[in-house]
């Protein structure tokens, strides 16, 4: 199937029309509400976050209209998506509300996938999946958490879950969600790790600049931040089948992720907590290629690539020293965990254009990395994708 040459878009949202609706009726953030503009004209905007910049941004129909995400996506050459719903999920429910909803939610999501149209060639792939979503708020069971996990599981069209950083309340660390990680490693299912409170936003300032710095900066940083701590907390050592797909490309981790090598092996709390040299579970990890440059692309390519030689603890950065290695092997040993994302509905050009240009610059971010060739680029834009989410025939 992967010969067929399909871009397969990984990172693409929804706020499905129950979800859309729940934000309508509410009065505090997050909540969708109208307004009159400049022009006089009623327009519907999205707040999902406290003093979030220029009210919030302006929401349509390509937010929760299947059509719409098809007309995108045939607009673009995409032949399947694997849609998630946008944040922030769950997180502001008790933990009734949230179970309850989620459970509606999946099954909103399942037919949103289910009722859409199969490829033309392929008859028996759709050109919809879906991330289900887990009831993630404190106070919530175990019991319900692991059945939420379950009831995705048995819907066919649900190929993993959406997951923010806060887990029960704690980060994703928290030895309460150590039932949850079991459970989906059982499953099979692909967490999808995307960031929603970014860091302190008294980080960025008084001058306005819009979202600008939260969505370039916050949010990166806040899933290095997660992953880092999941990796410290020994999950990837305790559940070795767990396929995490971090958002934005990793964030920062595969350019700190020596340093974070470092800091681990001179820091006597943690320094003998880890089966494998921080470098090594990027080889763990899938990324999502939502960087916009082939130059950090093919960093991150370089990063991954170097795993293996990185798994004993304490390894000495000499193993990925000139001479040692291969570096174009390197780099494409690291695409094969690599995947094609738009952010869609996210980033639209701010005049009409005939593609947007956030998607035209993924795509050739992909086609101008440096030592990948055909095959490398056409795993990343959607072989890789295929593989992991099993949507084969």
């Amino acid at each position: 199937m992967a010969a067929q040459r399909l871009l397969v878009d990984i990172h693409t949202h929804v706020y499905l029309p129950r979800y859309a609706a729940f934000l309508r009726s509410r009065t505090s953030v997050p909540r969708i509400f109208s307004r009159t503009t400049a022009e006089g004209k009623q327009e519907e905007r999205l707040l999902i976050l406290d003093d979030e910049p220029s009210e919030g941004r302006p929401i349509g129909a390509q937010y929760w209209d299947r059509d719409e995400k098809l007309k995108f996506m045939d607009r673009h050459a995409i032949d399947i998506s694997v849609v998630s719903s946008a944040n922030p999920w769950l997180d502001f429910l008790p933990a009734p509300a949230a179970h309850k909803l989620a459970g509606e939610l999946n099954a909103d999501m399942e037919a949103y996938c289910s009722a859409g149209p199969s490829l033309a060639t392929l008859p028996s792939t759709k050109r919809l999946y879906g991330f289900g979503l887990l009831p993630l708020v404190p106070e919530a069971t175990t019991a319900s958490l692991v059945s939420t996990v379950a009831a995705i599981a048995q819907l066919p069209h649900l190929k993993g879950v959406i997951m923010g950083t806060r887990g029960l309340g704690k980060g994703l660390d928290d030895a309460a969600l150590e039932p949850v990680w079991a459970a989906i490693e059982r499953a099979g299912l692909v967490v999808f790790l995307h960031p929603h409170y970014g860091v302190d936003k008294d980080a960025w300032g008084e001058r306005e600049n819009g979202h600008v710095l939260p969505l370039a900066l916050g949010f990166p940083f806040e899933t290095t931040v997660a992953t880092t701590r999941l990796i410290l907390a020994g999950v990837l050592d305790r559940y070795p089948a767990l396929r995490l797909l971090l958002a934005h490309s990793g964030g920062a981790l595969p350019q700190l992720s020596s340093r974070l090598a470092s800091c681990i092996e001179h820091d006597p709390l943690v320094a003998a907590r880890l089966a494998h040299d921080a470098r090594y579970y990027l080889g763990r990890l899938y990324f999502d290629a939502v960087a916009y440059g082939a130059e950090e692309l093919g960093f991150v390519g370089d990063a991954i690539g170097r795993s293996a030689r990185y798994a004993a603890a304490g390894t000495s950065a000499a193993a990925s020293g000139a001479g040692v290695v291969d570096s174009v092997a390197q780099r494409r040993a690291g695409a094969g965990r690599m995947m094609f994302g738009t952010d869609h509905p996210f980033f639209p050009p701010l005049v009409e254009t005939e593609k947007w240009k956030s998607v035209v610059e993924n795509l050739e971010a992909i086609d101008g990395v440096w030592g990948w060739t055909e095959t490398e680029k056409d795993a990343v834009r959607g072989g890789n994708a295929i593989s992991l989410f099993g949507l084969g025939p």
